[in-house]
């Protein structure tokens, strides 16, 4: 039987990137995103190409009732739910500098980036337990996609930070309650990773890169980041849960 992963936001970016990883290593797929289906389907029908059954489970992880509804779909089609890839994410609406912020752009940031996240994963995890229990042959693990902004400062969107700062800590608090369950629990940390949300910033970024912003002078693709998912999702790191795994071309590497 093939194992089953939930992404959310796995429609397009860096969660597409996921999710074509995770179908060309033999996982069947619950793709999340906000829009109507009628919207993605091509990228549902890619998916489906290379071999995994796929559902679509619309809904706003920032919703407790949405977040029941996705996974509620999950349960009534493929009975099971073993791996689930939090990579959902929003942008502040305007880049503000941190002195000039909105209450408002906050609490829009963390209600996705990390309550939505926390307790989904709440949600999953009770799920990924009791089907443990009913058979010990079950295999189960969380990914957070976060970011390299967990750790290195922006001021002009100090929200998203601070959401990816709390999802760091969410994979630390869940990977330690967890381990009696065997259910490891993973951070993967991209860095400037090309895709719509970066559209914008292109010009800067293609400067800063060209004069040594990474180690390696180029930007990195959401499939850079779906290799690293599909061989934690796949079982290659029994051993680490907890852990990060960085996917920044060498960013956030010391160098003198």
């Amino acid at each position: 039987m093939k194992r089953v992963a939930l992404i959310t936001g796995g429609s397009r970016g860096i969660g597409y990137g996921v999710a074509e990883c995770l179908a060309k290593s033999g996982f069947d797929l619950a793709i999340n995103g906000v829009r109507p289906e009628a919207l993605v389907t091509e990228p549902l029908n890619r998916l489906r190409e290379l071999g995994a059954e796929v559902i679509y489970c619309p809904g706003d992880i920032a919703s407790q009732a949405d977040r029941g509804g996705i996974l509620a779909e999950i349960k009534r089609h493929f009975r099971r739910l073993n791996v689930l890839i939090n990579n959902a994410g929003v942008a502040p609406k305007e880049r503000r500098d941190i002195l000039e912020a909105t209450e408002e752009s906050f609490q829009h940031v963390l209600a996705t980036n990390l309550q939505g996240a926390y307790f989904l994963t709440q949600a999953a995890a009770n799920w990924m337990i009791e089907q443990k229990k009913t058979s010990t042959a079950f295999a189960g693990c969380i990914i957070n996609v976060s970011s390299v902004s967990a750790t290195v400062a922006s001021v002009n969107r100090g929200e998203y930070c601070v959401a990816k700062a709390g999802l760091s800590m969410a994979t630390q608090l869940f990977a330690a309650r967890l381990g009696e369950f065997d259910i490891p629990v993973y951070e993967v940390r991209p860095g400037i990773i090309q895709t719509d949300m970066t559209a914008g910033v292109t010009a800067k970024y293609d400067t800063l890169i060209a004069n040594g912003l990474c180690v390696q002078k180029r930007w990195g693709l959401p499939d850079d980041v779906g290799r690293a998912v599909a061989s934690l999702a796949r079982g290659d790191f029994p051993y680490s849960t907890g852990q990060v795994i960085m996917v920044d071309g060498g960013m956030t590497l010391p160098r003198l």
